[in-house]
């Protein structure tokens, strides 16, 4: 824990560092501007230093303002709510940095004193601009941060579900499938033989293949149709399934075990066991887009929305649609629909292909 906050107040020095460095750029920037200025135009070497002085006694008590409200005063005080501290600090530095105006005033000829009034109360007004752009840009810095950490913590989020689907492969799936591939050594062996094949084909990408954070469509495509025929495997005839998936020709990527919840939920609720049902998947490119279509007949008495058992993957469709709003913000459309007997759901990823 010690060493963990050493490293974190560490991080923390080392961005104020380069904070410090970059408003050090931006003030030499500043300061020698007028002077290059000059110097293009009239080619003085001494006009040159003239306004670079000039310009340094201008600046550079304003940009010591500036620095000390952005690395000192805001942390140290606005951020910890002592803003009546901070306001006094601030009008005792003004008031220290313009004291000159008042030095001088009494040595002023009195119908010139007006404009020590002006020049006083211009100089504060610039001094108080000094100070919003410092709380102004620390807060923006700061609101910038939270932003990225939020983002941060949706993609551990999404990257946690990921694994809890990955590794949480519903075990009633992998008890009836086995059940059924042990029943059918006897009638079939050359389909139990292939059935254990796609199943440890199926689990092999599931648990490894899975891994990275994009995957190609085929191995997709290819998990797809192995979870499918072994599901098939516990229906008998009652049950059509209509399986179209096409792998789009230019080698495509799309977020790993995206579309499985939506084919769990069509066998989990469209599927009765005393009438026909039905069971369409599609996928297939559409232009620069990938549409993934699932469709199933809703028996009597399902639920009126579609949702993962607990004891099953552990993503259902919310958890589905902020994978989405995660990984492709803006690029994707999903539309559910359910009547007449008919669920669907459909998802198209834009500008995938």
């Amino acid at each position: 824990m010690v060493i963990r906050r050493a490293i974190d107040r560490c991080k923390r020095y080392k961005e104020e560092l380069i904070l410090l460095a970059m408003h050090a750029v931006v003030l030499n920037i500043a300061l020698l501007i007028p002077s290059m200025i000059n110097w293009i135009t009239k080619g003085s070497m001494e006009d040159f230093w003239r306004i670079f002085i000039a310009n340094g006694a201008f600046i550079t008590p304003l940009s010591i303002l500036y620095v000390i409200n952005f690395f000192l005063l805001i942390p140290l005080l606005l951020y910890k709510g002592k803003r009546l501290l901070f306001f006094l600090i601030n009008v005792a530095m003004m008031a220290a940095m313009n004291s000159g105006f008042y030095t001088v005033f009494e040595y002023v000829p009195e119908e010139f004193q007006f404009g020590i009034y002006v020049g006083a109360f211009v100089m504060t007004m610039i001094d108080t601009f000094v100070v919003s752009c410092a709380v102004g840009m620390r807060y923006l810095i700061r609101w910038s941060a939270a932003q990225q950490a939020l983002k941060e913590e949706k993609q551990r989020v999404a990257e946690a579900e990921l694994a809890w689907l990955k590794n949480q492969l519903n075990p009633h799936f992998l008890f009836n499938t086995l059940n059924n591939i042990a029943s059918l050594t006897q009638i079939d062996p050359d389909m139990a033989q292939e059935s254990i094949g796609q199943l440890s084909d199926l689990l092999r990408y599931a648990l490894y293949d899975s891994n990275e954070p994009m995957v190609p469509v085929a191995g997709e495509v290819e998990f797809m149709h192995n979870y499918i025929d072994l599901m098939r495997l516990r229906y008998d005839k009652s049950l059509r399934v209509e399986v179209e998936m096409e792998v789009p020709e230019k080698r495509t990527l799309v977020a790993p075990l995206l579309f499985i919840s939506l084919i769990e939920n069509a066998f989990k609720h469209g599927v009765s066991g005393r009438e026909a049902s039905y069971i369409r998947v599609l996928l297939r490119p559409e232009g620069r887009d990938l549409l993934f279509r699932c469709e199933n007949s809703v028996r009597e008495g399902s639920e009126s929305e579609h949702k993962v058992d607990r004891v099953g993957s552990g993503i259902g469709l919310e958890n589905l649609q902020r994978r989405l709003e995660l990984l492709y913000k803006g690029r994707y459309s999903y539309d559910q629909e359910r009547s007449n007997g008919r669920y669907m759901v459909q998802i198209i990823l834009k500008d995938c292909l």
